[in-house]
């Protein structure tokens, strides 16, 4: 065989070795690429993503999207070929698979936990946009969680309004674990609950929960906890996880399928209060944004910040509102024609809204200028 023939075969040969190598070798990375952005204003699935009821609500123009960020299945593993494709475009994020599923984590428990944050943003939101519009909301502290054979299992359940522990009333959640807490392992700890189904009538006739049944549970000793310190040995439990619940005055409901975690919880509140209020928060204009809320109003931080820029800006955003804590990532990679607004509180950013609105946005607060 001549000799050029045989080096081209065997570099054809190292050629289709390779590439066999970039699609069968997998690498510990997954992807992360911008999502759908939902207005809250607007339909999703033919039906409204802000349902009111109960009280008067009002029409809304204008945009105020929540948006999300795509990533790869837990169980997924890119191939060489794919990460470096990622990492060479800019529409995309390579990360370290561990990075969006610690702990060995699978693509079930990561989905359940995504829709446990979701939930609980949507009660945040619900209770950071009535408190701004300083319409009252009942708070009370609730059994968020049994624990399987523990001495609260079939004596307490989740949904149940705890009132009072040893006559004591209640009104944070962190109140009931000091409260048993001063109990020794093996003496009894007296709750005064609201069954879950009579706080559940209350809350649909838009009122606290009244009245309550004493229930007495016998506490036991806590297991040992990895990384506990001494004085966390040998404490009393009875084996529940305490919550917060609200009471609303009137029916709110969020209509959005196949999305989890908490970051939409700033555009549904702001949602919740433009439909509440007449006229437009955003004067019609396109508005985006992201961020955590709180009961309080305050805004939180969020992961993959710029692939939601760009999933912003790509459904025609020019305006972002951006958690404190995000904008020096977002400010050293914007797109072309959106501007990023620095929000710390709800109020910060119905005040953004406001001048937004009126066109003042030389005064905005701004992820460049800090």
């Amino acid at each position: 065989m001549p000799r050029r023939t045989a080096t081209m075969l065997a570099s054809a040969l190292v050629l289709i070795a390779l590439l066999c190598a970039g699609v069968l070798i997998k690498v510990p990375y997954s992807e992360m690429s911008p999502g759908p952005t939902v207005n809250t204003l607007g339909e999703a699935r033919g039906e409204p993503v802000l349902q009111i009821s109960g009280r008067k609500s009002y029409p809304a123009s204008g945009h105020l999207n929540m948006t999300t960020v795509r990533v790869t299945g837990a169980d997924y593993r890119m191939n060489i070929f794919e990460a470096v494709h990622g990492w060479l475009t800019h529409d995309s994020v390579v990360v370290p698979h561990d990075t969006l599923y610690p702990d060995g984590k699978t693509e079930e428990e990561s989905t359940q936990e995504n829709a446990e944050e979701f939930s609980q943003s949507q009660e945040s939101a619900k209770v950071a946009a009535l408190k701004e519009l300083d319409i009252p909301v009942s708070t009370q502290v609730v059994v968020s969680t049994v624990v399987k054979g523990s001495p609260s299992e079939g004596k307490l359940h989740a949904g149940d309004v705890i009132k009072a522990v040893d006559g004591t009333a209640v009104e944070e959640p962190g109140d009931v674990a000091k409260l048993v807490t001063e109990h020794r392992p093996g003496e009894n700890v007296t709750f005064t609950i609201v069954p879950a189904k009579d706080a559940a009538a209350a809350e649909k006739a838009g009122r606290a929960p009244e009245g309550g049944e004493k229930v007495t549970i016998r506490t036991v000793k806590a297991p040992p906890a990895e990384g506990e310190g001494e004085e966390g040995k040998g404490r009393a439990i009875v084996g529940i996880r305490a919550g917060t619940d609200h009471t609303f005055p009137f029916e709110i409901d969020i209509k959005l399928a196949d999305v989890g975690g908490p970051s939409a919880g700033l555009m549904f509140s702001l949602g919740i209060i433009d439909k509440l209020t007449p006229g437009d928060l955003t004067g019609g204009k396109f508005v985006a944004g992201t961020g955590t809320i709180d009961d309080a109003g305050t805004v939180g931080p969020i992961g993959g910040i710029t692939m939601k820029l760009v999933g912003a800006r790509n459904a025609g955003a020019r305006y972002f509102l951006t958690p404190d804590d995000n904008c020096a990532s977002a400010a050293a990679d914007t797109p072309d024609g959106l501007t990023l607004v620095r929000v710390k509180t709800i109020e910060d950013a119905t005040k953004s809204l406001e001048r937004i609105k009126a066109g003042k946005t030389a005064g905005l607060p701004s992820c460049s200028t800090g």
